[in-house]
Formats: structure tokens, sequence, C-alpha cells
């Protein structure tokens, strides 16, 4: 009784929070199945012409490519630059390594709105405005520093005796790294690169700011163009919704055993 009874207090609320939780999903859910004009809470017949409506007349089937672009490519550059930076800040003693990790762990706390007028002033000199790259470099360089953080507790993790026994046994120390200390990052990596791309798949402000095209419109920054001036077509917006939530759950779905893993081993040491 006494388990039951501690088991229902620890549940109860959980409970009270995943249905508060869900009823938005649920919502978004019956107005992209529910034909237009019905008002049934439970969506039936079901149809599917929302999501023709948003991916063939709104031009959903670029967002999504731009977003799967820069989302994979901010993964890429955030993933190979935490790793090199990560496994300098875990291994070497340098003048200024406490002062850098403190300025890392400060610029979380600046919002994205303070660096957009240097970054579009930067892309303009550059030419990368109107282009995924710039969206690729801007969300890299807003993420990279907590995937630094991260990065370097999961190095520090793995035992430096592992990587000198290899050095004894005549390995160089990039042979050494990728050999016995990459592997065992696995767990922080896919950590770091799942949040790099769910980062760079919800970021609307950078997309809108520097995608000036329709053709170079991410998902978020097409969700925002379903909303008229005078009138908001709910099925729309509700089936774009679906179609960019979708891949992230789909993300969640595949990786969170190793995200779970990794979560834990980061947060052993600091």
């Amino acid at each position: 009784m006494h388990d039951k009874g501690r088991l229902a207090r620890l549940f109860l609320p959980l409970g009270a929070y995943l249905v508060v939780t869900l009823v938005p999903f649920y919502w978004m859910l019956v107005f992209a199945f529910r034909p237009t004009g019905s008002t049934a809470l439970v969506p039936w017949p079901i149809t599917l012409d929302h999501f023709r409506t948003v991916w063939t007349d709104l031009g959903f089937a670029v967002f999504f490519r731009n977003s799967l672009i820069v989302a994979l490519g901010t993964l890429v550059v955030v993933s190979v630059f935490a790793v090199m930076g990560g496994y300098a800040l875990a291994r070497f003693a340098f003048r200024g390594r406490r002062a850098f990790l403190l300025a890392l762990l400060c610029s979380q706390f600046v919002p994205g709105a303070m660096v957009l007028i240097p970054l579009f002033l930067v892309f303009k000199a550059t030419h990368l405005l109107n282009s995924l790259q710039g969206l690729v470099i801007a969300d890299s360089a807003f993420q990279l520093p907590l995937a630094l953080i991260l990065m370097s507790g999961f190095v520090r993790n793995v035992p430096v005796d592992l990587e000198e026994a290899a050095m004894v046994d005549g390995c160089g120390r990039l042979r050494a790294f990728l050999a016995v200390v990459l592997p065992q990052l696995r767990p922080g990596l896919v950590a770091v690169g799942s949040f790099a791309f769910i980062g760079s798949w919800n970021n609307f402000l950078f997309a809108l700011m520097f995608s000036g095209r329709q053709d170079r419109f991410t998902l978020p920054v097409g969700l925002s163009y379903t909303l008229g001036e005078f009138n908001v077509d709910f099925g729309a917006l509700a089936a774009g919704g679906v179609v960019a939530a979708v891949p992230v759950v789909a993300v969640f779905a595949v990786i969170q055993r190793f995200l779970v893993q990794g979560l834990t081993a980061g947060a052993v040491k600091g």
C-alpha cells in the first residue's frame, strides 16, 4: 500500500503534466486531418487535402529540403568542431583555458537578436546573404559554444590511460585519438549532434533575417507565411506544423537511447 501511494503521488502529477503538454499536439492533428468546415473533435473522415495544399501549393517541399540541408550541415559542422575543440579543452592545459570556458558559458546568455546586425554586415560583405551556407554558418556559430562545453566533459570521461597505452604501443596522438578516444565519444556525438540538428531545424530568427528569397525559406519561416493578414487557414497551418514536427520526433525516437546515455556520461564530470 505504501508503494502504491508513493507511485500514485509520483505518476499523477506527471500524468497531468503529460495531458496538458499533449493537448496542443492533439488539436494540431485534429485540424490537420479534419475537413475544412468540420467542427468534430475527432478527425473523421480523415482528409489529406491540407497536406497536399502546404506541400505543393505553398511550397513546403522546398522549405522542407532547405531545412534538411541547413540542419544536417549544422550538425556536421558543430560535431566536427566540437570534437576537436572539446578534445583540446579537456586534454591540454594552456593559459586562459578557464577564461575561455567562462566566455563560452557566458555566450549562452546572449540572445540571438543581439548578433543579428553584426552577422548581417559580415554576411553582406562576404555575399552569404540569401544563401543556405550563411544559415549553416550562423546556426553553427550560435550553437558551437554549448557543444564545446558538453564535448569537453565527454572527453574528460575517457581515461587518459587508454590513450597513453595506445601511444606506448606505437600510435601517434592522432591515431590514438581516432582509434581509442573517438569511439568512446559516440554517445556524446549523438547528444551534441541532436542538439545541433534540432536547434537549427527550429531556428526561426536567423532563417527569417538571412533568407530573403522564398526559395531559401526554411520550414519555420514558411509556417509564418501561412498566416494571412485578415484570416488564417488553420488546416494548412496545422498540416505544416505536422510536417515540421515529424522529423524531430523521428530523430528523438531513433537516438533516445544514445541521448540519455550521453547526457548521463556528460553529467559525471563537468
